[in-house]
């Protein structure tokens, strides 16, 4: 069975969206509503600083189609403060207050510190206590942390693939494990970007692996096109060769 592609933005809630993506009109409690009939998933990176209430998670599931996926950035309590150690009491807090999402709950993104270092000992400790019932990707920013891919596939964890201007992606294939996560954080693609990127994504699903895949949300409608433009890529691509 082929893989899913799950194509969004970090964030939906943007001001500078109205008139471009959403309608000018669009009251701020249906964004996300709209924003749920064009695109499959989302990155909320609001949970990163604030843990919000049961009422917020279970809106966001009420406004959105079953199928639907919320990808929660965890909380730099557990990512930047206590930096994965001793961190059980917040990991099991931030996994409790997203229960109202139900079947709409997609990815947990750890998202580290760029100094913080490769400690195997750290990482295989703090793994350890995560529940298997949800997937988990790392967003690892210290270099040192490329030993730690293997890692994280044999524990049934992501590795998150992270590009920006200054650090463009030059491997041809996904790193290994249970899913891809992909966090696609450039000013602007190109249409030959975006068509290097499926190339790379559907080899991943050809194999039965699902994508996750989201874009940076500045620069008003910019996330949403190159989303959009993506999965219409894969969705073609796809289909011209088979």
């Amino acid at each position: 069975m082929a893989g899913r592609l799950h194509v969004g933005t970090s964030g939906f809630a943007y001001p500078e969206w109205k008139g471009v993506f959403y309608p000018p009109d669009l009251k701020q409690r249906d964004t996300l509503r709209f924003y749920a009939s064009r695109f499959g998933t989302v990155e909320i990176n609001y949970t990163f600083r604030r843990y919000p209430p049961a009422e917020t998670f279970a809106a966001w599931r009420e406004q959105t189609p079953e199928g639907f996926l919320i990808t929660l950035k965890a909380n730099q309590q557990i990512t930047h403060w206590r930096r994965l150690a001793d961190a059980d009491g917040p990991v099991s807090r931030f996994l409790e207050g997203a229960r109202p999402l139900g079947s709409r709950l997609g990815v947990i993104l750890f998202q580290c510190p760029p100094n913080l270092p490769y400690d195997r000992t750290l990482i295989e400790a703090f793994m350890a206590h995560l529940p298997p019932t949800y997937r988990y990707a790392f967003e690892f920013r210290h270099p040192s942390w490329v030993e730690a891919k293997e890692l994280l596939a044999e524990r049934q964890a992501a590795w998150c693939v992270a590009e920006t201007d200054d650090q463009p992606l030059i491997d041809d294939r996904l790193p290994p494990g249970p899913f891809a996560y992909l966090r696609l954080r450039k000013e602007r693609y190109s249409d030959e970007e975006l068509a290097a990127w499926a190339r790379r994504i559907r080899p991943a699903l050809d194999s039965g692996t699902d994508v996750f895949c989201y874009f940076k949300h500045e620069e008003k409608d910019a996330g949403p096109i190159f989303a959009d433009r993506l999965q219409r890529t894969v969705e073609e691509g796809a289909t011209g060769e088979r």
